[in-house]
């Protein structure tokens, strides 16, 4: 099998806007924001200093942080300058969810927990020339200052009132749940970190998503109460499918960018599987290409939508991008070789492992007849069924036509694993017990 290359295109911001303002409103990243043409004024202007805020909540980020990351690069692309917070101190607490109170995690875990998404972040922006990226750690000024200093620095210059009237808030308030003084007091915290990065790097600029519209706009009024200066803020749309499910969701699992916990080939067919009333608003959120060409992929799709043309290329370069370019080859690779148009046993082990994984499978033991395999792994319903598609034709095993019921499944592919196929598009994965 000839070896799979693939190419991703380059982070850029695209030359046909003159603003990269007009180029976020064109890609859908604004759903909320301050004044808008300060901000178009701002960011066409010299270079500022921006920030984005991360809780480390979780050992990894996900696609909705993406959006942020993405949003942050274009930002730096265009001149500007990024400073990463990961939250070292509002992770110890957590933002308040619609729902329910978090479960506080360990100081131990989220220390452990900051440096997994430090790490993260870094992969994502550049830390090179002028406006180079630097990661900040909300920490640093938030664990050296009593809780009296806090009451007579930060919480005096807060309504009450005002707080109450926060989204995230009135929605706890009005659920059996409540809400503790805890996450209550999370506002106060988020709003001082701006205050705190405004004055020591000149930051005039919070991005995040919508949802933590309270939390970005605790910044900016703090910051015009306790110094007289008016900052920004941009809030980017939450992003749902056209049906209205939660994106990046698939049976209540997160597609997280740590590929230990989201695999490669795992996350190439979330995407290669999106919709497409979907596939366009998502090239121009998750993609560097220009608007030139997601404006083709949009005809190809109203004309060819059949080819999938846009949903491949959506996958490929989201996988490098996230993952690298060799391992977006190795599952594309993958992907073809398990549908026919590619050799099995050249593919990589993990990779191969990793696309089993996402398929009906079953461990079963060394020398397992093959019509037993079938139904173990649900592409059958029974033995007597198992045999009947084995005699006309239409099972294989590892790539090769299945003759006779009683062949061995013994996990010839690499990594000890083996791929039935029933008819031409039913798969199953194979893991022989060692």
């Amino acid at each position: 099998m000839s070896e799979t290359v693939v190419t991703a295109t380059a982070p850029a911001n695209d030359p046909a806007f003159e603003n990269v303002w007009d180029e976020i409103v064109w890609r859908g990243l604004v759903h909320v924001s301050t004044d808008q043409e300060a901000l178009r004024e701002l960011l066409a202007g010299d270079p500022i200093t921006y920030y984005c805020g991360f809780d480390p909540t979780a050992p990894s980020l996900h696609l909705g942080n993406l959006v942020q990351l993405l949003t942050m690069r274009r930002l730096q692309l265009a001149g500007h300058r990024p400073l990463g917070l990961v939250g070292g101190s509002t992770g110890l607490i957590g933002d308040p969810r619609p729902s329910a109170e978090r479960t506080l995690n360990t100081k131990e875990t989220v220390s452990e927990w900051v440096g997994y998404l430090r790490s993260q972040v870094e992969r994502f922006l550049s830390f090179d020339g002028e406006n180079a990226a630097r990661i900040v750690n909300n920490l640093d000024w938030t664990a050296p200052m009593s809780a009296i200093d806090f009451l007579r620095e930060i919480g005096k210059h807060y309504r009450v009132g005002t707080m109450l009237k926060k989204d995230a808030v009135a929605a706890r308030l009005n659920s059996e749940a409540g809400i503790s003084y805890t996450e209550f007091s999370y506002q106060i915290l988020q709003g001082m970190d701006y205050l705190e990065l405004y004055r020591q790097y000149d930051c005039v600029l919070q991005t995040g998503g919508s949802d933590q519209w309270g939390n970005l706009t605790s910044g900016t009024d703090l910051i015009h109460r306790v110094e007289g200066a008016s900052v920004h803020a941009i809030g980017t749309p939450l992003i749902t499918n056209s049906d209205g499910t939660k994106f990046g969701k698939s049976e209540g699992n997160a597609i997280w960018l740590d590929a230990a916990m989201c695999s490669p080939y795992r996350m190439y067919q979330f995407w290669l599987n999106t919709d497409d009333s979907d596939v366009i608003s998502r090239l121009k959120i998750f993609t560097f290409l220009t608007r030139e060409e997601i404006e083709e992929y949009e005809r190809l799709v109203a004309a060819e939508p059949f080819r999938r043309e846009a949903q491949r290329r959506l996958a490929r370069e989201v996988t490098a991008f996230v993952h690298g370019t060799d391992a977006a080859a190795a599952v594309i690779a993958a992907s073809e070789a398990l549908f026919g148009q590619g050799d099995l046993a050249a593919l990589d082990a993990a990779t191969l492992r990793h696309a089993l994984e996402e398929l009906p499978n079953a461990t079963l033991a060394a020398g397992t007849p093959v019509a037993q395999a079938l139904v173990d792994t649900g592409l059958v319903s029974s033995l007597s069924e198992a045999r009947r598609a084995i005699a006309q034709g239409g099972v294989s095993l590892d790539g090769a036509r299945v003759e006779d019921e009683k062949t061995p499944v013994s996990g010839g592919l690499p990594g000890g694993v083996s791929v039935l196929r029933r008819g031409k598009k039913t798969l199953a994965g194979v893991f022989v017990a060692s």
